[in-house]
């Protein structure tokens, strides 16, 4: 099946941070969540896993005939010497192999410039031992000591981009992260909010998730202060700072109430990284 380079390593990426086990004397224990999650890696369970990182991400997306899904460093590099897709080279999305023959460690390679690449990497640390406890983005030299035995070359569906010269020789690249999530604002939500949640006992809410997006985004505009910006009510203080967010507008008498109307809110959530709907 198809596997694109950038979801891949998103993928690998969207894990920054995750941590294996721990055993009761607090000891790290190689206990981890991508062992049981790859058919047929479950037995690696309690082993090194970087590999299996490595491959989860590849399973997770049907990529299996384009990464190897194996536990085994050493097996990996076998695997894309036998196919003739391999290289002394970075590789964008690469699986990237350190160790004398490559069999220590491994990581995915989401940029690379003249010196360094830049991995993410299961089962390591902040130190970039290949022996961790966690998922971590690593920079890592090119050349010299601590720099990778080689590089695998998947055959991804935006084709290949990698330094090497007779793979296109691209002196860097970097894959793009995602894009941030959109964030959605109901008017509905918000206008019944504004109109029920004023005479509420202190603090009540309606909908405190649509609201929490517009305080924070009127403390940005200085209509109000911090302390009040966080409680998704839409009280009277909210009232009155939206009621200078929509004279600020250029309206004023009752089109001034407070009460958010579909043109003022577009133009807040378009000064502050919103959406309207509804």
């Amino acid at each position: 099946m198809p596997l694109s380079r950038n979801t891949y390593v998103n993928l690998l990426r969207s894990q920054t941070g995750y941590h294996e086990g721990r055993d009761p004397d607090g000891t790290w224990n190689n206990i981890q969540k991508y062992s049981p999650a790859v058919e047929g890696l479950g037995w690696s369970q309690g082993q090194p896993w970087c590999h299996v990182y490595t491959s989860w991400g590849a399973d997770e997306l049907g990529g299996r005939d384009i990464i190897p899904i194996t536990a085994s460093c050493a097996v990996g590099v076998d695997w894309f010497q036998k196919r003739g897709r391999w290289t002394d080279y970075p590789v964008l999305g690469a699986p990237v192999y350190l160790g004398s023959r490559g069999q220590d460690h491994v990581g995915v390679v989401y940029a690379y410039d003249a010196d360094s690449i830049y991995t993410i990497e299961g089962n390591t640390n902040v130190g970039g031992s290949y022996q961790g406890d966690g998922v971590y983005q690593r920079v890592r030299p090119r050349r010299g000591a601590g720099s990778p035995y080689g590089y695998g070359v998947p055959d991804f569906t935006e084709g290949t981009i990698s330094a090497d010269p007779k793979l296109g020789g691209t002196a860097s690249a970097s894959v793009p992260p995602p894009a941030p999530p959109e964030v959605r604002v109901s008017l509905a939500r918000l206008v019944a909010a504004a109109r029920r949640d004023p005479g509420l006992r202190q603090g009540g809410t309606t909908s405190p998730a649509d609201v929490n997006i517009v305080e924070v985004a009127l403390a940005r505009e200085g209509l109000l202060q911090d302390a009040y910006a966080h409680d998704g009510s839409y009280g009277s203080l909210t009232v009155t700072a939206y009621a200078g967010w929509q004279r600020r507008q250029g309206y004023s008498g009752s089109d001034a109430d407070g009460i958010p109307g579909k043109t003022t809110l577009t133009a807040l959530g378009r000064a502050r990284g919103f959406t309207v709907i509804d």
